[in-house]
């Protein structure tokens, strides 16, 4: 399958960074979102993370006009309806996610795949909501998705062989390192394993065993992992480690494990969402 054009609902952080890595590729790309201002704000997060590989000697001046050229914002989903391959990455919401994929099931031609960034949500539940599930897979990036070399690719109960052949593919055609997640699991791999990292560096925090600044040095100097988890957390957003943690919780028979702490949605209620609002667990 020749894929020349494709279409990402979604202009956020993990949006813009799929539509870069997409047009780098040098496929024609359509970034949809639903209001102008979340398009614009797409279009010059791509455009200064390009300027900052200029500086960084990474990318040249002909490089990011080439890019930028692939690229077209729109809030206009129907606008979707030629492309080749479709990634949704908007809110971690499952209804708002079937909603989108209603729409695009109605929207594009019947061969065209339509994937998920979703981080943890069940992708059957998901492809339910249209007439091809057979064509639904998961394909989480990891953010930033510009950097990040990992990629989920995630089975859905339909998902055919073909159709995860096809999305492994493209990662690697995008320079990734895809894995392949053979069950619909909730949290998939990655998050399954880090999230109750998350949960148990914030009770040691509660639990006054340790400071946040200590807890991320002994997991950065002790693990060799290249951030800790309070950095980590401020990085992807403590709004979204709160969501996930509680998805995991609903459907993983509600182990106490997985139970979101206390300190955690303090902060979320005090507006600390981390980097993106320039305050989490450290002020930015």
């Amino acid at each position: 399958m020749t894929i020349r054009k494709i279409g990402v609902v979604g202009a956020g952080t993990m949006g813009s960074g799929i539509v870069q890595v997409a047009a780098q590729i040098g496929c024609n790309v359509l970034m949809q979102d639903v209001a102008d201002e979340f398009v614009q704000k797409g279009l010059d997060s791509i455009d200064k993370f390009l300027t900052k590989g200029i500086e960084r000697g990474k990318v040249t001046e002909g490089q990011k006009r080439e890019v930028l050229g692939r690229i077209k914002g729109t809030t206009q989903i129907e606008e979707l309806k030629d492309a080749d391959f479709i990634i949704e990455a908007v809110l971690e919401d499952l209804k708002i996610k079937q909603d989108v994929f209603e729409k695009l099931d109605a929207l594009v031609a019947p061969e065209v795949i339509i994937c998920t960034n979703t981080s943890s949500i069940s992708i059957t539940e998901i492809a339910s909501a249209t007439k091809r599930p057979d064509k639904v897979a998961g394909m989480h990036f990891f953010n930033p998705a510009q950097l990040m070399r990992l990629v989920e690719v995630i089975r859905g109960h339909y998902s055919s062989d073909e159709t995860i052949k096809t999305v492994i593919d493209l990662a690697k055609k995008m320079g990734k390192e895809p894995i392949e997640v053979k069950k619909d699991s909730p949290g998939f791999v990655v998050n399954r394993i880090m999230i109750p990292h998350f949960i148990e560096a914030i009770k040691i925090v509660e639990e006054g065993i340790a400071t946040v600044e200590d807890v991320d040095k002994a997991v950065k100097l002790g693990l060799n992992y290249p951030m800790g988890p309070f950095e980590l957390m401020d990085l992807t957003g403590n709004d979204i480690g709160y969501h996930v943690m509680e998805y995991l919780h609903r459907e993983l028979t509600k182990e106490l494990k997985w139970s979101s702490p206390s300190l955690l949605k303090t902060l979320i209620r005090a507006g600390r969402l981390g980097r993106k609002t320039r305050g989490g667990w450290y002020d930015y």
